[in-house]
């Protein structure tokens, strides 16, 4: 088949064409619906009363973490089963980023006065353990149920609260969504 030049013309035309309308589609809106993000994205909000102290005493305020995105469990300082799962994925999961590891912090905001077990600490080398000053702060994090120990929320390299795993998590979802944030961002 041979083509007419008016044909030729429109083929030339169609190839520098549909790119830009492609692009303007994309644009617009048009978004793959197979998309979506393992843990729930929340109101991006920034951390208030971010000071208070080690369990040994030492003042530390949340503001040292910025430029890192930060995974949090919050609950007391006595670790059950569901807290130790939750250090444990927290842990593994930074480890399975590779390389970027070293931009994923790990916390866990006590939220009462007794100690954290020793035995916990020691099996969760770089793990900030901090006391809040202001009881206020755990009220911070919303929990579904109204129970933030149940989770882990992650907070952005700004120092914004901005996502909260499911209670039962799964941990090659988690793994995914911060794989994708840290592949994304451009601070952190």
């Amino acid at each position: 088949m041979r083509l007419t030049s008016r044909g030729k013309f429109l083929l030339v035309v169609g190839v520098f064409v549909a790119p830009v309308v492609a692009a303007y589609l994309a644009y617009a809106g048009w978004r793959p619906s197979a998309h979506s993000n393992y843990g729930d994205l929340l109101n991006v909000t920034p951390l208030q009363q971010t000071a208070g102290q080690t369990p040994d005493g030492h003042a530390f305020d949340l503001g040292e973490l910025r430029g890192k995105w930060v995974m949090v469990r919050v609950g007391p300082g006595h670790c059950d089963a569901a807290c130790a799962w939750q250090l444990y994925l927290m842990r593994q999961t930074r480890i399975a980023q590779g390389k970027e590891q070293s931009r994923i912090e790990r916390l866990w905001v006590l939220t009462d006065t007794a100690p954290p077990d020793t035995a916990v600490l020691a099996a969760h080398p770089g793990l900030h353990v901090w006391r809040p000053a202001s009881p206020a702060f755990a009220a911070q994090f919303p929990a579904p149920q109204g129970s933030a120990t149940a989770h882990i929320y992650l907070i952005d390299p700004l120092g914004n609260l901005m996502m909260r795993f499911p209670s039962h998590v799964d941990a090659k979802g988690m793994m995914k969504d911060l794989r994708l944030l840290l592949k994304a961002s451009q601070i952190g």
